[in-house]
């Protein structure tokens, strides 16, 4: 990520980036975002926080909110040990080359979709505003300023790294060997020494448990992938260490064969068989869902802190991670093993809707009821 930083602001110090962003303006206007919305996304390709930061400099409310509710889409640095882990589980990701590109396009795809879905309900409608944008010339960065820029976003990864996600490493810890077994509540190792999955008695096993049934449907309800799906809400790092908390693998890196192992081993059913559909659909929902809390807090703020555009930001992410899942896991399970389950079908209908939200005309909002195209057209004015 350090050298990842050192690219991107050198692009933006040298004059690339507004260039980019004029010439990014007719492709992204295609589906109802300006050319200023190019520069977040490319930022979040490293880290969401300040991705959704630079949409500040985009003037129109309505483009503003649409890019922050979708710049987390694209793949941060964060999220790549998760398709790297999956790869890894994949027999050791040697023959499966294509899942890393397949995954890392996908939330690519996903802000096309989103940004074509959205732009056609009445909160988003009309036209991108103008492109306007000074164009510096070309010249070599000042080496100070290059400098204070790399610094100040490395020091915002290493602050989350220090405090967000060890916190939360600390917090997984405590609640998945702290429970309760025959009923005594203490340190599990203890009180259950002699039971080898002592971890399925913890607090993180019950809360994981009893919010299975909300992820039942896309193929995985294990407490432990539940567990480390909420972890991940907390940072996207937190996936991977949060695997090899609950199963004892200590020093675990997406990089370990006995984290592969592990982890593969949760999509194995009764027969011994893997259902790699699941496997795909856990990764991908946690790729789509709701960003880590700091990037949550930085949505918030370019929502101009109201409570009700950030909750619908977030259910957005959160429900289109989870319908990506559904289809991706049914379909595959309908391909692969010939299951048809009332699931399926409900995958069928949404990918359906899905497709008529996509292709259907742009709806004509009557602007004496829309308040966003009347300040629009102002701003034009």
């Amino acid at each position: 990520m350090f050298v990842l930083f050192i690219m991107l602001c050198f692009l933006e110090d040298c004059g690339y980036m507004s260039r980019v962003a004029f010439v990014m303006d007719r492709v992204f206007r295609r589906f109802g975002l300006s050319g200023k919305s190019f520069i977040p996304m490319l930022i979040s390709s490293g880290c969401g926080v300040p991705g959704v930061m630079a949409t500040k400099t985009i003037e129109n409310k309505s483009d503003r909110r649409m890019t922050a509710m979708v710049t987390t889409f694209v793949p941060c640095g964060a999220k790549l040990p998760i398709i790297a882990l999956l790869m890894g589980a994949l027999v050791g990701g040697a023959q499966h080359w294509w899942i890393a590109p397949l995954f890392y396009f996908m939330g690519i795809t996903a802000v096309i979709i989103s940004g074509i879905m959205l732009k056609k309900t009445k909160p988003f409608a009309g036209e991108p505003s103008p492109f306007v944008m000074e164009l510096p010339a070309y010249h070599m960065p000042a080496l100070r300023s290059w400098f204070l820029h790399v610094w100040e976003r490395c020091a915002a990864f290493v602050k989350k790294a220090g405090t967000i996600i060890f916190a939360s490493s600390v917090l997984i810890w405590f609640l998945s060997n702290f429970g309760t077994f025959e009923g005594t509540f203490g340190y599990l190792p203890e009180i259950a020494a002699d039971i080898e999955n002592y971890q399925s008695f913890s607090l993180l096993a019950a809360v994981g448990g009893a919010l299975g049934f909300i992820f039942a449907p896309l193929g995985w309800s294990s407490w432990e992938a539940v567990a480390s799906t909420i972890s991940g809400l907390i940072a996207k790092e937190n996936l991977v260490s949060t695997y090899g908390v609950l199963f004892g693998i200590g020093e675990a890196t997406e990089t370990s064969t006995a984290l592969w192992a592990a982890f593969s081993s949760m999509f194995v059913d009764g027969a011994g068989i893997m259902h790699v559909a699941a496997m795909f659909s856990l990764v991908a929902f946690n790729l789509l869902c709701a960003p880590c809390f700091a990037a949550m807090g930085a949505i918030r703020r370019q929502m101009d802190n109201d409570t009700k555009w950030w909750l619908a930001a977030l259910g957005y992410e959160c429900a289109f991670a989870w319908v990506v899942a559904l289809i991706i896991f049914n379909v595959g399970e309908l391909i692969v093993f010939g299951t048809f389950t009332v699931w399926t079908g409900v995958a069928f209908v949404a990918l359906a809707l899905m497709l008529f939200q996509l292709f259907r005309p742009m709806p004509k909002y009557d602007k004496s009821d829309n308040k966003i195209l009347s300040d629009l057209s102002q701003e034009r004015s």
